[in-house]
């Protein structure tokens, strides 16, 4: 590890930033990688990406909330994620309108037009703030952009490519996805496009999700070269099945025809149109015995072993959505035949007597009847309760396991009788349970290794099925899965040529 240092002698963190010719390039899994490698070579290193778009969140150690390719770009690197790796999360929450999170808080309900005019100057000054506590407490710093920096008719108050790069004054490294076709004409148009001061800025280009015979490629790496005058610092093979949390709906199609069509167990998760949070059922997924099919219709329903209701950015508006489709009434007929059935978050407040909403928190719905599954009510605040935590389970027949997870909501959820807990956190239970239904505010449930084993046989044993032998440490997995990551890159990209970029800045 050799630091940078400038003419002062003082230490300046390393920076490099990740930019792709569109979304789904692969930005965030080449930061992650970047994240690891660089700390396991000795540098302490942080992520950041200055103002993201995602439906899927992470809790840090203080309960504020970013965007969570962040966190698990900061969990690959070895350290705790604050706010000033992501200062501006952007929440989707109806057609027109999202939620501004700020530093880890709520701001405001926002559309496109009133944030790009009234919050610029605000978002712009935080972004060199979080910027410059990363750089002056880190040895290395890896941005990520985001969709691409050639959206000309964005770029005059854009907060998250070129104007990032130019106030960290980092490299840039262009991305560019080989397995969507037209590579090479994505990456020189983007160049094209870029102003000429950014152009100068992108060090290098790496390719990404390529399938074949490279030396088939190299002719066109060549032309590209002398063309552009940028040198190709990598080209990154397809890396199959890789367990790393997906950021956004773009990664959802791996659950859109079923995971595993052999399990034994069949596992419906309702997919809303504002589903978030949907990594709570990664765990699930990666099980031997179980089969996750994402429904969206009432004519896929079937006749599954276990029903999920995952969190939702608009609660409301999702509760309608499955009244509207008939999956409603198809949720209530399976829970009055005997399916288990669990509510995660949002889906714990729909499985309530009332949902209300009466300050139009998430939608103009002020008040509508839930699946009633529970004597509960659940009222939405404007104030959002974010923070992780851990407790004892108090579903019967797993008292003795602890749950650790993370609570993220804008509702107050009330009894009407004796609470039922589904656990006990902070000395207070949570969530209800009855019979074969369970409900929680608590996300990554399913990632507690123990409750998800006792959980998955009991479902068996209903089955009339043998418990098996269960070996999946998600935990575990997950940092197995970000070295597997990082060798994989440290074999395709040209890390001396990329320490050389860092440096030279």
């Amino acid at each position: 590890m050799e630091l940078n240092i400038n003419e002062n002698g003082e230490k300046k963190a390393l920076r490099l930033m990740i930019q792709g010719t569109h979304s789904d390039a692969g930005k965030s899994i080449l930061t992650t990688a970047l994240c690891r490698i660089l700390s396991q070579d000795g540098y302490k290193t942080a992520p950041f990406k200055s103002q993201n778009m995602a439906l899927n969140s992470y809790i840090t150690k203080d309960g504020k909330e970013i965007g969570r390719a962040q966190g698990i770009q900061a969990e690959a690197a070895g350290i705790e994620a604050d706010t000033d790796m992501n200062p501006i999360l952007i929440k989707p929450s109806g057609e027109m309108e999202s939620q501004v999170v700020f530093h880890g808080r709520p701001f405001a309900v926002m559309n496109a037009g009133a944030y790009r005019q009234d919050f610029f100057n605000l978002g712009l000054n935080a972004i060199k703030n979080s910027l410059h506590n990363l750089i002056s407490k880190y040895d290395a710093v890896v941005i990520e952009g985001a969709g691409s920096p050639a959206e000309v008719n964005l770029n005059d108050r854009e907060l998250v490519n070129m104007r990032v790069a130019e106030i960290a004054d980092a490299p840039v490294l262009l991305v560019g996805d080989i397995d969507r076709g037209g590579v090479f004409a994505s990456l020189v148009g983007t160049l094209q496009l870029v102003a000429e001061k950014d152009r100068k800025r992108v060090a290098g280009v790496v390719i990404n999700k390529f399938r074949g015979d490279l030396d088939l490629l190299k002719p066109g790496l060549q032309w590209f070269e002398e063309y552009t005058g940028i040198p190709v610092v990598g080209v990154l093979p397809f890396i199959p099945d890789l367990e790393i949390d997906g950021e956004d709906s773009l990664v959802l199609n791996q659950y859109s025809q079923g995971t595993n069509l052999e399990g034994d167990l069949d596992v419906a998760v309702l997919a809303y149109p504002r589903l978030s949070n949907f990594t709570d059922i990664d765990p699930l997924r990666l099980e031997p015995d179980v089969n996750i099919r994402f429904v969206r219709k009432a004519s896929a329903f079937g006749r599954p072993d276990l029903i999920v209701l995952p969190g939702s950015k608009n609660t409301a508006e999702d509760l309608h959505f499955l009244k509207e489709t008939g999956l409603f009434d198809k949720v209530l007929s399976a829970y009055k035949n005997g399916t288990h059935i669990i509510g995660i978050c949002g889906g714990y407040q729909m499985m309530g007597e009332k949902l209300s909403d009466p300050v139009g928190v998430e939608s103009g719905i002020i008040e509508q009847d839930g699946l009633a599954i529970f004597p509960v009510s659940t009222v939405l605040y404007a104030d959002k309760k974010t923070i992780r935590t851990e407790g004892p389970c108090a579903v019967s027949g797993y008292e003795d396991l602890t749950l650790s997870g993370y609570e993220i909501h804008m509702g107050q959820t009330l009894l009407s009788d004796a609470p039922s807990p589904f656990s006990i956190q902070k000395g207070t239970g949570e969530g209800y349970t009855k019979g074969h239904a369970m409900g929680t505010y608590l996300h990554d449930v399913f990632h507690n290794d123990a409750f998800r084993w006792r959980f998955l046989n009991r479902l068996r044993s209903k089955k009339g099925l043998q418990p098996i032998k269960r070996s999946l440490f998600f935990r575990e997995l997950k940092e197995r899965e970000f070295d597997r990551l990082a060798d994989h890159v440290r074999a395709a990209l040209d890390l001396d040529r990329i320490y050389e970029i860092m440096k030279r800045r």
